[in-house]
């Protein structure tokens, strides 16, 4: 893991401890990588409550309650589906606030509008919520990482 996603992953943990709160991930595109890079750091299960790696669509359903109407109007990568990603890990959790990331990686899958390297990532509570948009334009790993960071970054925002 890269410095600055640690010293994120780092920030993140020290604000919701100092809280007293819990997180959840719903992860598509990034596969875990949200949830590694918190479990990556030593006494992280005081936030971590939980993540879904939630790749396919019957799996955001299955594990996530996303609607199936949500998926077929909006698609598995939009705005819609990463805000419920986001709510049905909250509601499927013992966390306080969720983030969710879906997207398209790369180096295939685009579509017409719809391009290698867009994401969204969610962030859901009782109290907040914000969905961010991005294309990131790097390779498939590049991507993914570029997600992770986002989201970390999405959740300190919420947090701190």
């Amino acid at each position: 893991m890269s410095e600055d996603l640690r010293a994120a992953a780092i920030a993140v943990l020290d604000a919701c401890r100092a809280r007293g709160l819990k997180i959840a991930t719903a992860e598509s595109c990034t596969g875990g990588l949200v949830a590694g890079a918190l479990t990556d750091i030593a006494g992280s299960s005081d936030v971590l409550d939980r993540g879904f790696v939630t790749y396919s669509n019957e799996a955001k359903q299955q594990m996530l309650g996303v609607p199936s109407g949500t998926i077929g109007r909006h698609g598995a990568v939009s705005r819609e589906t990463a805000e419920a990603m986001a709510r049905g890990a909250l509601k499927k959790s013992r966390a306080h606030l969720a983030v969710s990331i879906t997207g398209i990686a790369g180096p295939g899958g685009a579509t017409p509008g719809k391009p290698v390297g867009l994401t969204y990532v969610a962030i859901d509570s009782d109290a907040h919520s914000a969905v961010k948009k991005h294309t990131w334009t790097f390779d498939r790993e590049g991507n993914r990482l570029a997600s992770v960071g986002a989201a970390l970054d999405l959740l300190e925002e919420l947090v701190g």
